[in-house]
């Protein structure tokens, strides 16, 4: 398909989303207003994309618009700018970087994240928003018909393994769209890069707040893609493997003891039976499950307390940032005050 029938298509679906958004303005009471959202947009060489989203954003009523530049090589920035949308360049590497510099300019209560290469609707950040305020994230679970089927088998196989580890129900864990708090975004910790940053946000807020999920819309992109199914798709499954074990470390030694238990209880089961039905004691094999077994006890001791002392270790760095942010902000006014 062509630039220019990329450009009529993205044209007619911004029409249909205004028509949209106006019938959702009129029917929705949204718990949260749109002026408390910042919306985000992560770019790199967006160029083809970005005045489109942003124009729909615009036409939803969303005015608070940030774009976080990747040092694009291409007119992404100056297009944004174009808008009269807030450009800043981020620091660090990848998304992470994008999304660690977003948190620091926050100054609304929430935080959109979409990415700029018009795949999401700015009509959708409705039905995040209507949820806003029960939950410390709301994910936009995408449709799946303009989704490569290697991306979606690669999806499913992250999102089953992503629930298994850490307890929860998501569909679609790498969903570029999402809802945070800002007070909950400002307590995160990054320890990834790249595309992995959806899930270790995600790993943080199912351990330390309550998280969701609500269907949207997902379109074909404007541009070129930059996700590489396999690549990608390996360093995030490495990324939640590593995730769990910082944010969930019971999951991680229950599943060491359980590998050691059951084996264990077979052994020791076989050597009872025998020594029942034929008086025949075997002193090695009870010795080995006899060491499975305490191997599992100690698995799951450790996992317990290595649990308490994550939840400990989180509290206590939320503790330190509230403070060191109240006496941030304690400072800037007494200056502001002392400068009047």
């Amino acid at each position: 398909m062509t630039d220019e029938s990329h450009m009529y298509e993205a044209t007619t679906q911004l029409s249909q989303t205004r028509a949209h958004s106006r019938i959702m303005g009129e029917s929705t009471a949204s718990s949260v207003l749109k002026d408390d959202v910042t919306v985000v947009l992560p770019v790199l060489n967006e160029e083809e994309g970005i005045s489109a989203v942003i124009d729909e954003l615009l036409e939803n009523g969303y005015k608070n618009i940030l774009v976080v530049d990747g040092y694009s090589t291409d007119l992404t920035a100056q297009a944004a700018q174009g808008k009269g949308v807030t450009v800043v360049e981020q620091h660090g590497r990848g998304k992470t970087g994008a999304i660690k510099t977003a948190i620091e300019h926050m100054s609304k209560p929430y935080m959109l994240v979409m990415d700029g290469d018009f795949t999401y609707s700015a009509a959708d950040i409705e039905k995040l928003l209507t949820h806003a305020k029960g939950y410390d994230q709301i994910i936009g679970a995408r449709s799946q018909e303009n989704i490569k089927p290697s991306h979606r088998v690669g999806n499913r196989l992250i999102s089953g393994l992503f629930n298994t580890l850490f307890g929860t129900s998501i569909s679609d864990v790498c969903s570029g769209m999402y809802l945070l708090k800002s007070k909950s975004a400002k307590q995160l910790e990054f320890r990834t890069k790249g595309f992995s940053v959806e899930v270790e946000v995600l790993a943080q807020m199912a351990m330390q707040g309550n998280v969701t999920e609500v269907p949207i819309e997902y379109r074909k992109r404007l541009g070129q893609p930059k996700l590489s199914t396999l690549v990608h798709g390996v360093d995030i499954l490495k990324s939640i493997f590593g995730l769990a074990r910082v944010y969930n470390p019971v999951f991680i030694f229950s599943a060491t003891a359980a590998s050691a238990a059951i084996p264990g209880l077979a052994i020791l089961s076989w050597i009872f039976w025998r020594w029942g039905e034929f008086k025949i004691f075997d002193t090695g094999w009870a010795l080995a499950g006899g060491m499975l077994m305490l191997l599992a006890s100690q698995a799951f001791i450790i996992g317990t307390i290595s649990l308490l002392l994550k939840h400990s270790e989180i509290r206590i760095e939320q503790l330190v940032r509230s403070v060191g942010l109240r006496d941030s902000t304690t400072l800037e006014g007494f200056e502001r005050s002392t400068a009047e």
